[in-house]
């Protein structure tokens, strides 16, 4: 399959240049979480200043220019508010959208001065210091909120489970392709990810033809998902034949019969040398991974005394 688009080695280079390669992207993240703890110290102050006014209240005093002015901060800030979130969803920049949800919260205090200015002039009755109190711990738990969001971010998140299985069923999809596996996903900043994928051809295939499907799935991804796929793993499918597929289902069979195996791929028998080669997908919740892997290969060796095996721990990242 032929896919006339932008060379790869192109768009390889433009993301080294760009700095997303190592992960200076990754600063969209920093800034989010600066103007996060912005927010947090702002809200922790505001508290604490209501706090002080509602065990020393003051008289409050509202003039007709100090209404106007903040009602006129409030329509301004909504409309900053609206515009940084419309615009940060639409370059996915959190950065944009904590800015937005700063100048949110920020109109809701001015609206929370209003709604106390209106209460007094009303009812003589002074609200401020409660109110104030109230918009603080909203602020707060925003603030909060945005922060996780972003540190989960810097972190690095799990896969998403739909993206995964998006992405694998793409690389199944072409031709000569017989199963793909072990997708890693790395987050360098929006709209910046880079990955890995390991696929399963047939053992037949030359070295040109693995060579035109690997550049074809790397743009394919790339355009069909933004993803950019680093590294394409390859292992050899065997040729169909009655001895080597009841092989490997007796392999199969061994493999699943021990606790905490979730899957495996990779599996290639190979006769002429006597070898045995797969990779075990092997569940974060075991106690010692490197026993499980242990155990599942004294099991197989056992029933196969006459071939080497082969095997390497691994891990669903994708939840498929």
């Amino acid at each position: 399959m032929n896919i006339d688009y932008i060379p790869l080695k192109i768009l390889l280079n433009y993301s080294v240049f760009t700095g997303s390669a190592h992960g200076y992207g990754r600063i969209e993240y920093l800034s989010a979480m600066v103007i996060s703890v912005i927010i947090l110290y702002v809200g922790i102050t505001s508290l604490v200043e209501a706090v002080k006014k509602i065990f020393n209240p003051i008289e409050p005093s509202y003039s007709i220019m100090s209404i106007i002015i903040v009602s006129l901060s409030v329509i301004v800030k909504l409309a900053i508010a609206h515009y940084f979130l419309k615009v940060g969803d639409q370059v996915k920049s959190d950065s944009l959208i904590n800015s937005g949800e700063d100048a949110k919260l920020d109109s809701i205090v001015s609206l929370s001065i209003l709604l106390a200015a209106g209460i007094f002039v009303l009812f003589d009755i002074s609200l401020e210091a409660y109110l104030g109190a109230i918009i603080s711990i909203i602020i707060i738990k925003s603030a909060i909120d945005m922060l996780s969001k972003t540190i989960s971010q810097l972190l690095g998140e799990k896969i998403d489970p739909e993206l995964a299985q998006e992405v694998i069923k793409t690389v199944e999809n072409f031709p000569g392709v017989e199963g793909a596996s072990a997708l890693v996903l790395n987050n360098y900043g929006p709209n910046d990810w880079n990955g890995s994928i390991d696929i399963g051809v047939p053992e037949t295939h030359t070295a040109e033809e693995l060579d035109e499907i690997i550049r074809d799935i790397q743009l394919e991804v790339y355009y069909k998902h933004q993803i950019m796929l680093t590294a394409v793993g390859v292992y050899p499918i065997n040729a169909q034949n009655r001895h080597i597929t009841s092989i490997k289902d007796q392999i199969k069979e061994i493999v699943f019969s021990h606790q905490h195996i979730n899957g495996i791929h990779g599996l290639y028998v190979d006769e002429s040398d006597k070898e045995i080669r797969f990779d075990v997908i092997i569940s974060l919740d075991a106690e010692d991974r490197l026993e499980v892997l242990e155990e599942v290969v004294s099991d197989v060796k056992n029933h196969f005394p006459t071939y080497k095996i082969e095997a390497f721990p691994n891990v669903d990242y994708t939840d498929r």
